[in-house]
């Protein structure tokens, strides 16, 4: 089974469709009348269609388990053929695309089984994914273009040169994967005023977002927060909440991170853990949900907060 241990939950939908297409009109006037020999044919079909898609996991093997929260099987009845209509939801960390196609399928083929004494060139005719919502691929789409990016490591021994850099990487990296390119990179030492000189440069340079990563702990050297506080106008406290609450979700230390979050100016500046997990997880929890802070302060248009 794929890993999605690294998703958050969120709302998920999933809209399937298949149609059953019959051969003659005797067979739909039964289906209406509720005269075919092996029951109510709809209200048969919608009971197994519902039972399927709360055991889609059980009979597809790469299918994970998830809290069916809302399922709905509606029919509409034409001349010669029935569409099947089938929606799901759940708040989990994967889409029900499957269930709800899982679902749309028993509906068709438990009327297949139910009609065909009666009308045996009965027909499966389509099952496919009509709509779906929710997940990464939601926010995916926002644009990127021109915001301007900078990932600054604070660190004593990466800027001393006794370690190599993995968080600030790796912080890159994850913003490449959203579009966005770090035009700038750097290393300081767990100093306050240097990470106030450089939150300052990059600010009055016109940088709209800038990542510092590491001196968000409890030992004497971790002063990030300490640093970067005073200058935010703006505070967004429920960034470093959000990315809190994923983390604790993974490991309980996550609690004892001291990030903050907000806008310097025109600069949203983050404060990430210095490891590389907890940087990476971080990322994970914020991106690319927060993008669309831009689009709401005016920042993809370079406009001013």
């Amino acid at each position: 089974m794929v890993d999605i241990t690294h998703k958050i939950s969120s709302l998920r939908s999933a809209v399937a469709v298949a149609t059953v297409s019959v051969s003659k009109p005797e067979t739909m006037e039964a289906v209406n009348n509720r005269t075919v020999p092996k029951g109510d044919v709809l209200e048969y079909s919608r009971a197994a269609g519902l039972l399927a898609i709360k055991k889609t996991s059980d009979v597809i093997p790469d299918c994970h388990p998830l809290p069916i929260e809302f399922a709905t099987i509606t029919y509409e009845v034409m001349a010669m053929t029935i569409v099947i209509r089938v929606t799901v939801r759940t708040i989990y960390k994967t889409g029900v695309e499957v269930e709800a196609m899982h679902g749309a399928a028993i509906t068709a083929l438990t009327m297949y089984d139910m009609l065909k004494p009666i009308d045996p060139a009965v027909e499966i005719t389509q099952i496919r994914l009509d709509a779906k919502s929710g997940g990464k691929s939601a926010y995916a789409d926002q644009a990127t273009d021109g915001l301007r990016c900078a990932v600054v490591v604070c660190s004593d021994s990466v800027s001393a040169g006794k370690k190599q850099d993995a968080a600030g990487k790796t912080v890159v990296q994850k913003l490449g994967q959203y579009g966005l390119e770090v035009a700038h990179y750097a290393v300081i030492p767990d100093e306050l005023e240097a990470i106030q000189g450089t939150a300052r440069e990059l600010s009055d340079a016109g940088y709209q977002l800038v990542i510092f990563t590491g001196g968000t702990g409890l030992s004497p050297r971790d002063v990030t927060p300490e640093a970067i506080a005073p200058l935010l106008d703006r505070e967004i406290p429920g960034i470093m909440e959000a990315a809190r609450a994923y983390g604790q979700q993974r490991t309980p230390y996550a609690m004892l991170s001291r990030g903050v979050a907000g806008f310097m100016g025109h600069t949203l500046v983050l404060t990430l853990p210095g490891s590389t997990r907890g940087a990476a997880e971080t990322m994970d929890a914020l991106f690319p949900y927060i993008i669309h802070i831009f689009r709401v302060a005016g920042g993809m248009r370079h406009d001013h907060v």
